[in-house]
């Protein structure tokens, strides 16, 4: 049988989805069974001693806080604005009748991209394309949305009363978790920025705080 463009597709569309799905799956087990030796699980630990630090003197330390998160922010309504950026463009290229949306050719012979090039095709990939931006906007703005919660209840919260005073700090570190959480997801090249000499010392001193 002929060999054609779209048998490409084929097999390395679902070889990418299960691979992904394998990471992703091995990564959720790993972070729920063994949280210290990621680098997630050691962010979190780190994130829930920073919280609690906090709120031990939170009249004095609530500005700071506000000031450190703010980065955050920043980079998440960056990525946000990306996204969406991006999600207009593939949207724009889909509706339209220009040759961008068309494969490239090199001296009218030879085509740069590899696997099926039908209208139908090209048209399903970059739906794909738009749907990937979309979800990574949507993480971002709900991570943008739970992160400043998290200042707001902060700068308001009175800790005095020692009975309530674990039970806020659990929920506010609960509720900073989400936001970053959900940056992760909206971000995934974030969250193995670190060697694993430096996930193993990691997890050992914030082992060693706890």
């Amino acid at each position: 049988m002929e060999w054609r463009k779209s048998y490409l597709d084929v097999i390395l569309v679902p070889l990418g989805l299960a691979a992904s799905i394998a990471y992703h799956s091995w990564l959720w087990h790993k972070v729920k069974t063994q949280p210290q030796h990621t680098i997630i699980g050691i962010n979190a630990s780190a994130r829930r001693l920073w919280v609690a630090s906090i709120m031990k003197d939170n009249e004095k330390k609530t500005i700071l806080a506000v000031q450190t998160l703010r980065n955050t922010i920043m980079g998440a309504t960056l990525m946000a604005l990306t996204s969406v950026l991006l999600s207009g463009a593939l949207a724009a290229m889909i509706s339209s009748k220009y040759t961008v949306k068309n494969p490239i050719f090199i001296d009218n012979t030879t085509i740069t991209t590899y696997g099926a090039h039908g209208d139908f095709t090209l048209s399903l990939k970059y739906v794909t394309l738009l749907l990937v931006f979309l979800f990574a906007f949507v993480c971002h703005s709900l991570s943008i949305r739970f992160i400043n919660r998290f200042n707001h209840l902060i700068i308001s919260i009175n800790t005095h009363s020692a009975d309530s005073s674990s039970a806020i700090v659990e929920c506010m570190a609960d509720l900073l978790e989400r936001g970053f959480a959900f940056n992760v997801i909206g971000n995934q090249d974030g969250a193995g920025t670190g060697g694993e000499e430096c996930i193993r010392e990691g997890g050992e001193a914030v082992r060693r705080v706890a």
